[in-house]
């Protein structure tokens, strides 16, 4: 195949990057020779590229503290409302591209690494690239290492809503924790998923700042003492949290807010005594102890995930006080000026610990403390799945926190005595609103804390907002309608668009100019070339050149001979049964079956990606894996089959892989069981970066569908009420697996050990849960799948009508920005208005 273009070359032909001026590439190389020279080098007289890269990521962090400084001046001395973003995930992955992106400054910067890289060759200077091949922008980039500080969609979105906030020009902080080692690596070694530390700190991280004169106590354990004056929570363990800063530009308009995230520092350093009567050791250890609190991202073990999200609620809170404090002095009168906003239950902790320090330190009564705490904090939820909603068991915290446990009996208590009022004799209620559940052993359901403490609930798409509202939460709802509302995700349109697929973010600003970067709504403008040939044709080239630069990729990673004029059909997301990667697996078994059953006929050639990592300790996810690396064994080496039909497990899936992935992507596979994903945003992904949606009516595709129109989705399956009406007449697999002879052969390959011949038990486990315990009824979905994905086959031969679909899906996307979703939870949960406003730049006068 012909070498495509790189981006870095494609983005020297257009415009939508923001072409900075030629003076600024004077000032670049300058700023760059200081860094590598004095920042970085100093006495040593040969740089490697993680040297240059860090040059580079020093140069542009210059260009974003001034205007760091000058956003910090503009809100003291506007003193405007703040909203205070508290996620215990931020998957940010690479923050170079995106800042150079936002800043305007990615030409420039292009420029003056050539000019630099030219200088290398031609004076032969004494710095020079250890591999002397000289400098490249995308090698440079691959140096910097993902910030996995998420598991997936929820950190993800915190990321997406960060940049929106900035570029929307709200006074706006996200609050997190800086976990040393972050989302694990995923290896897979012989087919299975192996877990490697993610120490992505281990080179140091050139984009944040520690801030050790804010740092806090945290205090654990102790004992509660009621006294005339007030509670005191006294002889407790005392942890420091440590904040350390990151910028986060808005797009163009020289505003850059504040990710602070919080690490876990020991209070004191070892006590000479304690080395002296040789308590080294102990010391050592009571300090990890301490420190472990931010150490790893979900930590398995309850006691030190309960630790953790208090640990950065706690923090957060105090920081939040001193900052209005400082600003409206000591009368929480004005608290209306701060709003919280809890991404999901993980910071639930952020209601009693507001409370707490309303109460005992501000000596504030009950009922005033009550009102500040509902009208300030805001509750998102993120899933309708029981087993990922928290509840923690009482005697944890009875042993941890004591005194919070006292404040949620009595939260609770009031709120029993509201419920009791309203409906007098009816126990069940009671029992099924309590925020403590008394079954087995006694919990604190902390989705019920959320609502309970918060002035607005949220889903994150209509579907799901109304799903909460008729079932999961509907007795909540029936007593506070007013409270509970919708709010679609969206996705940033610079990542993931602009940074990650240029080509098309040009052929689109050339039809309809580039405002869309900033209002994706313009996007429905595209209808008017849905027509037009020469659109039509661009579209194509684009998404053709993306496919072959990934299928480069692949064929050096995976050692596959990859058709890059095949449909490429990708699902990645996490692993889990509910997102039904077996289904996606029964499918591909039964296209192979029929391609070695007519292997003449004129098959529309496919490789098939899927990643995701798995949990740990979730066995059924990994099983999946190694289902799908051992299907993509015995295809891939079929010659019968040959190039017709590939399938790739893509090992460590991330956000930088995503970048690539997804522009690469034909078909985008979004096949949950209705009513079961709360909106996915990687469906919003690839539908602005031009792959058509195979999917159910489940989450945002829902939405999707109704934006770009039914007829240009392949939707197939249950819809929610049928899947209702099965559960009450009770799904059995055995009557899908009987009637349908292809799902009948596919299972019994899968348990016979086609697919592991040397292991003929080996999928035993997924054999039964599928055909006995299977609670997302994939066989249920099957046929109509299989139909569906016929008529995908068949379209994506006539190429032009496959890309008016795709015009039609980009053109229907615009709802799906994070500048709308931020948009309405400012005006609609935080009373704050958005701003297009663009403030000086530091060398401008204010």
């Amino acid at each position: 195949m012909s070498k495509p273009l790189t981006d870095q070359e494609k983005r020297k032909q257009i415009s939508v990057r923001g072409l900075a001026g030629v003076e600024n590439v004077a000032e670049l190389k300058t700023n760059f020779n200081r860094h590598l020279h004095f920042t970085l080098v100093k006495d040593r007289n040969v740089a490697t590229k993680r040297d240059y890269y860090f040059a580079l990521a020093h140069t542009v962090r210059d260009h974003l503290v001034g205007r760091w400084i000058r956003t910090q001046q503009h809100y003291y001395e506007k003193d405007p409302k703040r909203v205070y973003y508290l996620s215990l995930e931020f998957y940010i992955g690479r923050t170079l591209q995106n800042t150079m992106v936002n800043l305007a400054l990615e030409n420039a910067c292009d420029e003056a690494i050539y000019q630099v890289t030219y200088l290398l060759w031609s004076l032969l200077l004494s710095y020079s690239v250890s591999s002397q091949l000289g400098l490249d922008m995308e090698e440079l980039q691959d140096m910097e290492e993902d910030a996995g500080l998420g598991n997936g969609g929820l950190g993800r979105l915190a990321a997406c809503f960060l940049d929106s906030m900035a570029t929307l020009g709200l006074a706006a902080y996200g609050y997190g924790i800086r976990y040393e080692f972050g989302i694990f690596n995923q290896k897979i070694v012989n087919g299975w998923q192996a877990e490697e530390a993610d120490d992505w700190l281990r080179y140091g991280n050139p984009w944040e700042k520690a801030r050790p004169e804010y740092m806090r106590p945290v205090h654990f354990y102790g004992r509660v003492e009621h006294h005339p004056d007030g509670v005191k929570w006294v002889d407790t363990q005392v942890v420091l949290a440590l904040p350390y800063d990151t910028p986060v530009p808005g797009y163009r308009n020289n505003i850059v807010n504040t990710m602070r995230l919080w690490s876990a520092k020991a209070p004191c350093e070892f006590h000479l005594k304690d080395f002296n009567v040789g308590g080294y050791i102990q010391a050592v250890l009571d300090k990890n102890l301490a420190e472990n609190i931010s150490r790893v991202l979900y930590p398995n073990d309850n006691v030190r995930r309960v630790h953790t999200w208090y640990f950065v609620v706690a923090a957060t809170l105090q920081d939040i006080i001193r900052r209005f404090k400082a600003s409206k002095g000591p009368s929480f009168f004005c608290f209306v000026q701060v709003a919280i906003q809890l991404n999901d239950t993980h910071p639930a902790m952020a209601i009693p610990e507001l409370m707490r320090i309303l109460m005992d330190d501000e000596k504030l009564s009950w009922d005033t403390a009550w009102d500040i705490t509902v009208c300030t904090c805001a509750y998102t939820n993120h899933t309708v799945l029981p087993e990922a909603l928290e509840r923690w068991p009482v005697d944890l915290f009875q042993n941890l926190l004591p005194r919070h446990l006292e404040i949620i009996y009595e939260i609770n208590r009031r709120h029993l005595e509201r419920i009791s009022a309203l409906y007098p004799g009816d126990h069940d209620r009671l029992r099924r609103m309590s925020l403590v559940e008394e079954d087995g052993q006694k919990k604190i359901n902390m989705a019920h804390l959320c609502i309970v403490g918060s002035h607005a609930v949220n889903g994150v798409a209509q579907i799901h907002s109304d799903i909460i509202k008729d079932t999961v939460f509907k007795d909540f709802y029936d007593v506070d309608p007013q409270k509970f509302q919708n709010k679609t995700n969206g996705i940033t349109p610079r990542r993931w668009l602009v940074m990650c697929n240029p080509g098309l973010a040009e052929v689109i600003a050339e039809r309809i100019g580039e405002d869309y970067i900033r209002d994706l709504s313009q996007m429905k403008n595209l209808l008017k070339f849905v027509d037009d040939d020469a659109f039509i044709r661009d579209i194509a080239k684009v998404k053709q050149e993306s496919k072959m630069k990934f299928a480069m990729h692949l064929e050096e990673q995976y050692k596959v001979k990859i058709n890059p004029h095949s449909m490429f059909d990708v699902q990645v997301k996490r692993i889990h049964e509910y997102k039904r990667q077996l289904l996606n697996c029964l499918h591909i078994i039964t296209l192979y079956n029929r391609i070695k059953k007519e292997p003449n006929k004129a098959w529309t050639p496919r490789t098939i990606m899927i990643g995701g990592k798995a949990a740990p300790g979730y066995h059924t996810a990994k099983m999946i894996i190694k289902l799908i690396t051992a299907i993509g064994e015995v295809v891939n080496n079929d010659s019968v089959v040959g190039v017709r039909l590939k399938v790739i497990f893509l090992e460590n899936y991330r956000v930088t892989l995503a970048e690539k992935v997804i522009p690469a992507a034909d078909l985008s596979e979004q096949i949950s069981t209705a009513g079961t994903e709360a909106s996915g945003t990687g469906n919003m992904k690839f539908m602005l970066n031009g792959a058509l949606t195979i999917g159910t009516m489940d989450g945002a595709n829902v939405e999707m569908a109704e934006e770009a129109g039914e007829e240009n989705l392949f939707i197939f399956g249950m819809r929610v009420k049928d899947v209702e009406a099965l559960d009450k007449k009770g799904y059995d697999a055995m009557e899908y697996y009987n009637r349908i002879p292809e799902l009948k052969q596919v299972m019994d390959q899968i348990s016979g050990g086609f697919f592991s011949p040397g292991e003929p038990d080996q999928f035993k486990d997924i054999v039964k849960m599928l055909m006995h315990h299977d609670r997302f009824k994939v066989f249920a979905d099957y046929e109509d799948y299989i139909k569906c994905q016929e008529k995908v086959s068949a379209l994506y031969k006539n190429t032009k009508e496959w890309t008016k679909m795709v015009i039609h899906n980009i053109a229907g996307c615009g709802k799906f920005s994070s500048d709308r979703t931020i948009a309405q939870y400012a005006r609609e949960i935080w009373d704050m208005e958005p701003s297009l406003e663009k403030i000086a730049a530091p060398d401008d006068p204010r």
